[in-house]
């Protein structure tokens, strides 16, 4: 049985095009001619035309191509183990690829494009970032503010984290010295710290309207995590924090 170059190019996903150049070129020549002179291609072109379509798709230059399917040493099966060879090859790079593409997905989950180490630096032993990431996003991924943090955390460096670090424990320092002092969350004083608490999260990870701010408050004592950071440094900072940001919006109202 033979086949026509349009029946070839059909069972090949190729063009007529593509069939005429490798017959121009001698790399795939049909075996036979029509009664009218056209091309006739037989099943022994179909498999060397495999071949070569197999190596295309791995990258070799046809004149490559052309000196591997033509090794008079090699028959199918050789043809074969070599294919095997070159796709078990290309399989593990691949693999090693994708893990390393997963591991930089892991690292911007968050958008924190810092090494392990820095990532130490920065937070600490006891917090790594990507281990809320996914509930992070699970909670806000749909809102815009999640997408403006992300966009403004891919940006910073070690050093843009130490200082954002440094300037949130600046104000916490601020607000459990004035419960030190014994003032109230409502006066002046604790709705100013507030609202530098508000900016400070403007500043750094997203527009923070007092709407927001508000619920950022109430999780603070509602959240056993937040609640527990904030407790770690002053005893009842949390609530004293939350209430200092409702009158804070109140204020503003």
């Amino acid at each position: 049985m033979s086949y026509s170059v349009g029946q070839v190019a059909t069972l090949a996903g190729v063009t007529v095009r593509t069939l005429h150049h490798y017959d121009e070129i001698g790399l795939l020549t049909a075996s036979g001619r029509s009664h009218a002179g056209h091309r006739r291609y037989e099943d022994v072109d179909l498999d060397r035309l495999q071949q070569i379509l197999f190596y295309r798709e791995l990258g070799f230059p046809l004149e490559e191509i052309a000196v591997l399917v033509s090794d008079p040493e090699a028959d199918p099966a050789e043809h074969l183990r070599r294919q095997y060879s070159v796709l078990t090859d290309r399989i593990a790079r691949l693999r090693q690829m994708a893990a390393a593409v997963e591991r930089a997905m892991e690292a911007r989950k968050l958008g924190i494009n810092l090494t392990p180490e820095e990532k130490f630096e920065v937070f600490g032993p006891d917090y790594d970032p990507d281990d809320y990431a996914e509930e992070v996003e699970q909670r806000w991924g749909h809102t815009e503010a999640y997408r403006q943090s992300q966009r403004r955390a891919a940006t910073y460096t070690k050093e843009d984290w130490l200082r954002i670090n440094a300037d949130a424990a600046d104000i916490n320092a601020k607000i459990a010295a004035l419960m030190e002092t014994g003032a109230a969350p409502q006066s002046e004083e604790a709705m100013d710290l507030a609202e530098e608490h508000r900016q400070h999260i403007c500043r750094f990870f997203y527009d923070c309207p007092y709407q927001i701010h508000t619920g950022l408050g109430g999780m603070y004592v509602a959240d056993e995590r937040f609640k527990g950071n904030y407790e770690a440094i002053k005893p009842g900072m949390a609530a004293f924090l939350r209430d200092a940001i409702m009158a804070n919006a109140a204020r503003s109202a």
